[in-house]
């Protein structure tokens, strides 16, 4: 069965898709105030019902009791609303409660046989499914979920970039790993991706500015976690923040163009493109030379009995590569990621020739 293209489920018409609501449904009141607040600014409400805590003493939501307060919330603003299931019991009491989309957390992405239970228990319904990544950086893991999905017959489907996990993070509460989601958007083009900048940050400051981010890299939405007190929030309080806060990085976002259909501006685009391809093909060319000579001396260090490895020589070429780095306003992260990458690939090299 075909996955539905983006515009045919979502209709964006050039806008961002927003979804938003408490990270946690506390009480009724809290829920009512939140939506009625966000009523005419964001398609979807969104609340926890079921939470997957790190620890068992800490607030694991209401339960199907909160579904209640959701119907009231639809009934009551016109909202569409959407909640986290992570097991087929939450499937069939989200369903019967009437929820419009349902999504599945990072922390059941990374369990095949739990995706699977939850595949199992949406086959044959017509309701549209987000999946967020995995916890951690496996994107086939990502991948696998949606092609389980996709053999349950569900047609609508869409991604939510919520971040990674990376021990000693101190930036990020998850790291983004970019690179990894738009991996995800060339694998599946047609899929919508939204990013969730509350749970990447984990903070109230970095959310406008990881937003933007997102739209620029032509991502089809957001998912923020809004609050009428977050500073009472029952769970993950420094990273919401009120509606009204919510609603004004909404509003705020600079909209992009991805205008393909421009012959004058993909001309323009071509030209500097072919400038781009040119550049990487002397890349490469060097790339190659340097692994020559790392070869040579793979070959000298044999015949003379010496290490593959010399960590002080390690030492100084990283030093010197983050320094010439500066210099064309390349960043450390970026140098040291680069250099660290070509170092592993001569140390390959160097290992055949010791195994020759």
């Amino acid at each position: 069965m075909m996955i539905q293209n983006r515009e045919n489920w979502l209709q964006l018409n050039g806008k961002p898709l927003i979804i938003s609501g408490p990270c946690s449904a506390e009480t009724e009141e809290q829920v009512l105030e939140a939506a009625h607040a966000l009523k005419g600014k964001i398609d979807y409400f969104r609340a926890g019902i079921w939470k997957p805590r790190t620890m068992p003493n800490n607030f694991e939501g209401i339960g199907k009791d909160a579904l209640q307060w959701m119907k009231k919330v639809k009934a009551e603003t016109g909202l569409q609303t959407t909640v986290e299931v992570a097991t087929p019991s939450h499937v069939h009491e989200a369903i019967k409660a009437g929820i419009d989309v349902l999504w599945v957390g990072a922390r059941t992405t990374v369990n095949p046989f739990a995706v699977q239970d939850i595949a199992d228990a949406v086959e044959g319904l017509d309701i549209p499914v987000f999946i967020k990544n995995p916890i951690n950086p496996d994107i086939k893991l990502w991948m696998g979920a949606v092609e389980r999905f996709r053999k349950a017959g569900i047609t609508r489907i869409g991604l939510v970039h919520r971040g990674f996990s990376f021990l000693g993070e101190q930036k990020y509460r998850n790291r983004p790993n970019w690179q990894i989601a738009i991996e995800m958007m060339i694998e599946y083009p047609e899929l919508p991706m939204i990013v969730d900048p509350s749970h990447i940050c984990g903070n109230r400051e970095m959310l406008q500015e990881v937003a933007q981010k997102a739209i620029d890299l032509n991502y089809d939405g957001l998912m923020l976690e809004s609050h009428p007190t977050p500073n009472q929030a029952w769970s993950d309080a420094k990273q919401q923040v009120t509606p009204r806060r919510a609603i004004e990085i909404f509003e705020s976002l600079v909209l992009r163009d991805s205008r393909q259909d421009d012959d004058l501006v993909q001309n323009d685009l071509d030209l500097l493109r072919s400038e781009i391809d040119e550049l990487d093909a002397d890349l490469l060319q060097l790339l190659g030379k340097r692994m020559e000579v790392s070869k040579r001396i793979g070959h000298f260090k044999k015949d003379k009995n010496i290490t593959i490895l010399q960590p002080k020589r390690w030492e100084e070429i990283v030093e010197k590569f983050i320094e010439q780095g500066a210099k064309h306003k390349l960043s450390k992260a970026f140098a040291v990621k680069l250099i660290t990458a070509i170092h592993e690939e001569s140390i390959n090299n160097q290992e055949k020739i010791f195994r020759s």
